[in-house]
């Protein structure tokens, strides 16, 4: 006896309803790149991301870079370091890149036509660096005016190098430093290598070479505050896994990198 209708539809509700769970998972529980699975959590497409940042952000980066990848598998974080004005140049002449991370606001702002929207991911404070155990016996600013001394900074181009002479011209103090530095890298090099008596560097770099180093504290009236935003780049050929990485980086699994080297909360 051929089915009526009534059981015709039967049949079909009976059949869509067994095909939608299949269709909503795999049969090994995984969901598609980009989809919220059942733990809410949102996966971004893997991709090899290049990354520019400031040579500051050298050492911690290379950390959370290798924390990022085994956390996101298929993903690979290629990182640039350099003086941001060399990024912002580097941004500026359409260097292939997906995000970028200056040591200060103002860099970041001129490269608004380039970027997202940028946020502060982090932020940093100055100190006197000097030869280790201190031989030349230096306690502040104050004593970097003393012409005896070969002083060397960050050009002022660097956002370390204008961070410095703020602070010194806030305190009145002049410096001729011997050599004016393309980033606080090679500030901290001259002193590390002892050619220089002191430089002024930030204090997670001065933390990165402490049997080399000592590190002077200035106290906060004298100090200046760096602040570090990092934003997508629009000429990003993965815009969605940049877009990804950027909100990573003021997430607690970066944020606890970040601070574990010195650095401050945002």
């Amino acid at each position: 006896m051929p089915p009526t209708p009534i059981r015709r539809r039967a049949a079909l509700a009976l059949s869509v309803a067994l095909l939608v769970p299949l269709a909503a998972c795999s049969g090994d529980g995984k969901t598609k790149e980009g989809t919220t699975g059942a733990t809410g959590s949102t996966k971004a497409p893997a991709a090899d991301l290049t990354v520019l940042a400031a040579s500051s952000l050298t050492d911690v980066f290379t950390t959370a870079g290798a924390v990022y990848e085994k956390s996101h598998p298929g993903t690979k974080v290629r990182f640039s370091f350099a003086g941001s004005q060399e990024l912002a140049a580097q941004v500026k002449q359409g260097a292939p890149a997906d995000a970028l991370v200056t040591a200060d606001t103002r860099t970041m702002d001129g490269l608004r036509s380039d970027t997202g929207t940028p946020s502060v991911i982090a932020k940093n404070r100055l100190v006197i660096a000097t030869g280790g155990g201190n031989p030349k016996k230096i306690d502040g600013l104050a004593d970097l005016s003393d012409p005896t001394l070969k002083v060397v900074l960050a050009s002022p181009e660097v956002p370390v190098g204008r961070y410095s002479r703020k602070i010194l011209d806030a305190q009145n103090v002049v410096v001729r430093p011997v050599s004016q530095e393309p980033n606080v890298r090679a500030v901290l090099s001259k002193v590390e290598l002892g050619e220089a008596d002191a430089g002024l560097i930030y204090r997670t770099d001065a933390s990165s070479a402490t049997e080399r180093v000592d590190a002077i504290e200035i106290p906060d009236a004298q100090n200046a505050i760096a602040s570090y935003p990092a934003a997508t780049l629009k000429g990003s050929k993965n815009a969605e896994a940049a877009s990804a990485f950027v909100a990573w980086l003021s997430g607690p699994e970066a944020q606890k990198v970040l601070q574990d080297a010195g650095f401050q909360k945002p």
